[in-house]
């Protein structure tokens, strides 16, 4: 018998048929990822193997069974029984899934006694047993910290211990690693690896990247508006697909060993590797012809010397230390490092919404103290950054009637021609943020920061949260608008192949500091920094053979 078994799978919210017919078969210890865009139903698929749409008002139709339990017609306390005991699911966002007030030993231990006739004192002791065994350290200690005192590789580690404490047959894990750098995100991968080989349990990994499927699973079944497209062994499908949608789907994929396309009207410093005189690429991409020498362009804001410290006395800690760069116009400057490196700080430092505390920021070769509406910020979280009760019109306004403007209609004409300009429709004035998609509202932050007509924008984690496709929308869309508009952009992010695709240079940050910095081809290319190796090697590939010779590197280098 099969450890899961769906057949002609629906899911409908209201008149939106979320899945569409869909069927397939997870045998024992095996591991299938459902890749796909936001929208195409993976995770629908995912709640409905646990019976979670139940109660919401979807309509689901046909048949699943998960560890030999009919889902559909389970009763309530069966479903109890299968969610945690036989079948366990870890989530995208950790914070969401933990309760902040109780201890992480506690919420592990209430979980083991749920499914299991044991004293307080024996799920205390499974929970630490658990939190050691995800490579939680000290666990006995950390087990008695709350979810904001874990990094958030280690909620998600306290996650998939709490998702182990039943020893499941089955663990879901839908979009585990979306919010986690590059060396976290390969820890985890490496665990839920490893975990499956001590365990024997199957996987189902639910992602939008294919670089995380590469690195995970057996097979791969792909997913677009609720249908599955191609399914096979991962090796067939990322090395040879035979759809078309996933051909496409893997060409926007960006690769952090190509080199990156130059620029329209962009010339490469001196030094840098260029396209051949017909205009194709080292990989046969196309590429454009210089024209203007970012070398020589004025720099348009310069940091020097930076430093910022948070908290005082035994607390205090230093975010940012001694970093100075330039900034040219037209050009893009890549921010690249782990969570916790500095660089979101400094990217606030650089906008004005903190203050240094120590060093200059100078824009046009001029100190000025504050917000400077010549430098915008487009944030990670769109969500959080566009107020739900107004209009995103109103948001988009906002900058606008900031500086003076009062006439209410050149303000909606701005801001609807601002609209269209990143891709919208002017009519999209009057609705609300919760009616756009992540790649809408990443579009709407855009136009919000360009209602100020800055010079310099910089993207702190604009892309981390979307799709590889919508990805690669918003970014041809920063580099349209720094073409036609000379913007430069400070582009902060913590994956190495989208910064390597969109930057002129790159600094690599660590504990504050910037630990390598040149032409982005000759950091990536031939790396100098330790750390800047580590990065590079953490970055998963999609040839599931070289993500196994990089898994079992790593594994020996933690042995050391």
């Amino acid at each position: 018998m099969s450890l899961v078994d769906v057949i002609d799978l629906t899911v409908e919210f209201g008149s939106l048929r979320a899945v569409d017919g869909l069927s397939f078969r997870l045998e024992q210890g095996a591991a299938l990822a459902l890749v796909g865009e936001s929208g195409s139903g993976k995770s629908t698929v995912a709640s409905a193997l646990l019976g979670l749409h139940r109660g919401t008002g979807a309509r689901v139709g046909g048949s699943v069974e998960v560890a030999g339990v009919d889902v559909r017609q389970a009763s309530d306390e069966e479903l109890r029984r299968l969610r945690g005991g036989k079948a366990a699911m870890v989530f995208q966002d950790p914070l969401s899934s933990l309760d902040p007030y109780y201890a992480i030993g506690d919420q592990i231990a209430e979980v083991y006694r749920t499914h299991t006739r044991v004293s307080r004192r024996a799920a205390r002791a499974c929970a630490v047993e658990v939190l050691d065994r995800v490579g939680i350290p000290d666990a006995l200690r950390r087990s008695r910290s709350r979810p904001h005192e874990f990094s958030g590789g280690m909620r998600q580690r306290a996650l998939i211990a709490m998702a182990l404490a039943c020893a499941p047959d089955l663990l879901i894990a839908d979009e585990p690693t979306t919010a986690l750098d590059v060396t976290v995100q390969a820890q985890i991968l490496d665990l839920l690896h490893r975990l499956r080989e001590e365990t024997g349990m199957g996987l189902l990994l639910v992602t939008h990247d294919v670089g995380v499927a590469a690195e995970s699973v057996d097979e791969v079944l792909v997913m677009r508006h609720g249908r599955a497209v191609e399914r096979g062994p991962v090796a067939d499908v990322l090395g040879a697909p035979e759809q078309p949608y996933t051909r496409e789907l893997l060409h926007a994929v960006p690769r952090v060993d190509t080199p990156r396309v130059i620029r329209e009207g962009a010339k490469e410093p001196e030094g840098a590797t260029i396209a051949s005189a017909d205009g194709a690429s080292a990989d046969g991409a196309s590429a454009d012809v210089a024209s203007v020498d970012l070398a020589s362009a004025d720099v348009v804001l310069e940091a020097t010397g930076l430093r910022r410290e948070f908290g005082r006395g035994k607390r205090a800690f230093t975010a940012v230390d001694d970093v100075s760069l330039t900034i040219r116009r037209g050009e893009t400057l890549g921010v690249v490092g782990e969570s916790g490196s500095g660089k979101t700080t400094l990217g606030r430092m650089l906008v004005g919404l903190l203050e240094p505390t120590a060093g200059e920021v100078r824009y046009d070769g001029h100190t000025r103290a504050g917000v400077n509406p010549a430098v915008q910020m487009v944030f990670q979280d769109p969500v959080s950054s566009l107020n739900p009760r107004r209009t995103v019109g109103e948001s988009i306004a906002d900058p606008l009637r900031a500086r003076g403007e009062d006439d209410e209609g050149r303000i909606r004409g701005r801001v609807r021609e601002l609209l269209e300009r990143v891709g919208l429709e002017a009519a999209h004035y009057d609705r609300y943020p919760h009616e756009f998609s992540g790649g809408q509202r990443q579009r709407v932050g855009i136009a919000r920061a360009l209602a100020a007509d800055p010079r310099v924008i910089v993207c702190d984690e604009p892309v981390s949260a979307l799709d590889v496709t919508t990805q690669a929308q918003v970014v041809a869309l920063l580099g349209e608008l720094q073409r036609e508009l000379g913007l430069a952009l400070v582009f902060v992010a913590h994956d190495l192949a989208v910064v390597r695709q969109v930057s002129d240079r790159v600094a690599v940050m660590r504990g504050g500091r910037i630990v390598e910095e040149g032409l982005a081809d000759e950091v990536y290319d031939n790396p100098q920094d330790p750390y800047t190796k580590q990065l590079r090697a953490a970055v998963p590939a999609l040839d599931p053979r070289i993500a196994a010779q990089r898994r079992a590197a790593r594994r020996e280098l933690a042995a050391v």
